[in-house]
């Protein structure tokens, strides 16, 4: 089995990917392979609508490449995806949007290409606003008809300054049992 994540933030290392790297801590440990993308600080252009995706039915996006579609074929490749993004203005950041939005348009031009799939939303936020963001990448997830597993609070970390969100020990026990809860989904549905 196997897991890929793409963090929205444009920071290497920032309070994202470290709630990331706490959930595969756990994965691996489960047996699970990881994988992480960074998509934060790319120039990913937003969708056009121009439903080319719906014409060709090929499984990718038409507009000029920007790494999209090697984002896709790692989503079919693997059996869980976690979308991680800091809080911007009470959202995502334009990345992860962007990257939102023309997956969703793929994989609804390709027949749900991502349904069943198990996918998990992060979200990193120094004050406020993470719920809305955590909402719209679960928003995908569910327009996607994908599998959302719980944990014991919401999936945010706090924390402004990069590694602050390590200080967050509710926050990184419920990365932890994040981890475990979607080891354990992805188990079940491989019986």
């Amino acid at each position: 089995m196997k897991v890929v994540a793409f963090s929205g933030s444009p920071r290497k290392e920032g309070n994202s990917e470290r709630m990331i790297r706490r959930v595969f801590d756990i994965l691996e440990e489960e047996g699970i392979q990881t994988e992480m993308v960074r998509i934060g600080g790319r120039l990913l252009q937003g969708c056009t609508a121009c439903n080319t995706c719906f014409k060709n039915r090929d499984e990718s996006c038409s507009l000029p490449p920007d790494g999209l579609n090697e984002y896709i074929r790692k989503i079919v490749e693997a059996d869980g995806i976690i979308l991680a993004s800091p809080t911007y203005f009470s959202d995502v950041t334009a990345e992860m949007k962007a990257f939102l939005d023309r997956c969703g348009m793929v994989g609804k031009a390709n027949g749900d290409l991502f349904q069943r799939k198990v996918g998990v939303a992060i979200v990193s936020v120094r004050r406020g606003g993470a719920i809305h963001a955590l909402d719209t990448i679960n928003h995908f997830f569910l327009t996607s008809q994908m599998i959302i597993p719980g944990s014991s609070y919401w999936n945010i970390g706090l924390g402004g300054a990069v590694g602050e969100v390590e200080e967050d020990d509710e926050g990184m026990a419920t990365m932890e049992l994040l981890g475990h809860n979607m080891a354990w989904l992805l188990r079940k549905i491989q019986e």
